[in-house]
């Protein structure tokens, strides 16, 4: 098809050029570029080679100056040159070799007088020869073969000393407190990263801290009531840190936020429908609630309607799916708690009935591990939790035990202590970061001692650690992993963070270290504004841009400025009257002594004016001459 137009092209293109380029044919003329591929592949074959070349010279080049590294110290010191020579000869051999290269780089480097002077120095010649990668740089004379740094000694000493101390481990040198309220902290909440703290009260209270922004006035950055006159149960935040998951003691779960505003809230079930399974949401008291470890929109809730529910975020019309735990007999029980395994694939709940059962998440009917006396009946187990790894589970009872399970084999705990008190619903313990220590807290009646923080070895249960934390109960504990910090709350309205300078990563040091901010004078004396934007103009006050230049304003003016004057103490002076008291008559003598005024002849008090009236008439006779 495109012949004849080539042809009639190449004809043009030859015969008139002009005319070629006014039909459009001009282009057809030239030749197409050829490319030789073998050509390029050698090429880049070529350049592939040379580059490998030059790695592996590097690479070669490392090691000989490492080698050199390691026999620099015994080829430098004459009396380990002697030792070394009982020793094999291929040892002897290499290390001779590697010797005499660096020396004669070192000649070549330094003209000294001898070669004695010349191995004395070498230190010295072997870091101006080009050696400046080396970091661990020789001053003075070198150092015998055997001999280690004693900073690493000692740092190596103190690693293995924590390793076979666990106390060692725990973070407790320093801590700051804050106040939270009056009354107990019974929820605590930290974020993934560490950077925020919740913690909720029985004074319906939720404060939010964070420790970047704080001074070291150690005041909370908002506080907010988000179930009106219901007590914080728990508080977690979600596994990615954008949500805040709050169980209080209504029956709807809430989500806030970062910032404390409502995300959403679950609903309320019907609570005149007596199987809990058709009923959307719950219809008593909730008792706990967490996050799951993996899925961010999900979480869990347990109540006194003796279920436990699986919530959706997106979707707060009704649950996920519900477990009921049963009793012996078969009957409702309620549970007073509820977690996640690590996995989230497992659900656990302790009930009332001193049992803790556990469900695949994924089957709702029948309980996948059960143990029917894990506490005393009629308790509250408080808390679960399960370890890092995920292969054991420690509750904490309100029988005043701590005790730890393999859930594999449920029938007796592998562990327990007793003698811990706890009167309240929500006594945590918790996992330290490494998994070997658990750590809970203990109530006290008032006035019956100091609350403490006991730290059990969680292979043999030694009691390892106490901690005196305050003159009330420790109700919650959290050990922060990120952080290495441990954050306690207490019965008296205090959180308590606990830290050590070295072993803890920033939380409570970001802010000890910053100053309290002074509170300027101008921010006390501020009057509240009042904004009319519809006031007539004549009403309309002038907007107030700052409070320092209107203080400013004001010292200048003397009105505003003028000191008022202080009572008269005593004796009256200066016209002024003593204060006789605060009786009427005495309120009246000093009004009378203040009164100027004249009013015994009114006639010549008006014929007063009379002159000034005839010389300069203004109201009267211009008038009437008019």
């Amino acid at each position: 098809f495109f012949s004849p137009l080539v042809a009639d092209a190449e004809m043009l293109g030859t015969s008139d050029p002009e005319l070629a380029a006014t039909m459009g044919f001009s282009g057809f003329g030239k030749k197409a570029r050829t490319f030789d591929l073998e050509a390029m592949f050698e090429q880049t074959r070529r350049t592939a080679v040379e580059r490998s070349r030059k790695v592996l010279e590097a690479r070669e080049r490392e090691k000989e100056d490492q080698a050199e590294k390691e026999f620099r110290i015994p080829c430098t010191d004459s009396s380990v040159s002697a030792s070394s020579a009982a020793r094999p000869g291929s040892t002897l051999t290499e290390r001779e070799a590697v010797c005499s290269e660096s020396e004669d780089s070192s000649n070549e480097a330094l003209s000294g007088p001898s070669m004695q002077a010349q191995s004395s120095a070498k230190g010295q010649a072997e870091d101006t020869d080009g050696d400046d990668d080396d970091d661990d740089e020789f001053i003075g004379p070198p150092l015998p073969p055997g001999f280690k740094d004693s900073d690493d000694d000692n740092d190596n000493d103190d690693t293995e000393e924590e390793d076979n101390n666990p106390v060692k481990k725990i973070p407790d040198s320093h801590e700051i407190t804050l106040q939270h309220g009056t009354k107990t902290v019974s929820a605590l909440g930290l974020d993934p990263s560490g950077a925020r703290l919740i913690t909720g009260g029985y004074d319906y209270d939720v404060k939010f801290w964070d420790f970047a922004g704080m001074d070291a006035s150690l005041q909370a950055f908002r506080s907010l009531q988000p179930c009106e006159c219901h007590q914080i149960k728990s508080l977690q935040y979600s596994s990615t840190g954008d949500v805040i998951l709050v169980v209080s003691g209504n029956s709807q779960a809430k989500v806030l936020d970062r910032d404390g505003f409502p995300v959403m809230e679950c609903i309320k079930g019907d609570q005149y429908i007596v199987d809990m399974t058709n009923t959307k949401g719950h219809t008593a008291m909730l008792n706990s609630g967490c996050w799951h470890p993996k899925i961010k929109e999900e979480f869990l809730t347990c109540s006194n309607d003796g279920t436990v529910r699986t919530w959706d975020v997106n979707n707060e019309k009704k649950h996920k799916s519900v477990f009921k735990p049963r009793s012996v007999q078969g009957k409702r029980v309620i549970p007073t708690t509820c977690t996640y395994s690590r996995d989230g694939k497992l659900i656990a709940a302790g009930c009332q009935d001193g049992s803790i059962q556990i469900w695949d998440r994924n089957m709702t009917v029948h309980t996948k591990f059960h143990c029917r006396q894990a506490h005393a009946s009629g308790t509250d187990t408080s808390c679960l939790t399960f370890s890092y790894d995920g292969t054991v589970l420690a509750s904490r009872g309100g029988d005043d035990t701590l005790k730890i399970w393999d859930i594999r084999q449920f029938k007796k705990p592998l562990n327990s202590a007793d003698g811990l008190p706890s009167f309240f619903p929500m006594t945590d313990c918790c996992f330290s970061p490494d998994d070997k220590i658990l750590v809970t807290g203990t109530s006290v009646k008032k006035g019956g001692g100091s609350g403490k923080l006991f730290f059990f070895y969680r292979e043999t249960f030694q009691k390892l650690y106490e901690i005196e934390v305050t003159d009330a109960s420790v109700v919650r504990c959290l050990w922060h992993p990120k952080l290495n910090q441990i954050m306690v709350g207490t019965g008296n309205g205090l959180a308590k963070v606990y830290y050590d300078p070295v072993k803890s990563q920033r939380g409570a040091k970001l802010c000890v270290v910053k100053t309290k901010r002074k509170e300027r004078q101008a921010e006390t004396l501020t009057q509240d504004y009042i904004i009319t934007p519809h006031a007539l103009p004549m009403f309309r006050e002038p907007r107030q841009r700052s409070t320092r230049k209107q203080l400013e304003k004001d010292r200048l003016d003397p009105l505003k400025s003028h000191k008022p004057e202080p009572p008269v103490a005593g004796a009256g002076r200066g016209g002024r009257v003593g204060t006789h008291g605060v009786t009427l008559s005495s309120y009246i003598v000093k009004n009378i002594a203040l009164d100027k005024t004249d009013d015994s002849n009114p006639r010549e008090a008006i014929l007063r004016h009379a002159k000034e009236a005839e010389e300069n008439p203004y109201w009267v006779a211009p008038a009437y001459a008019k």
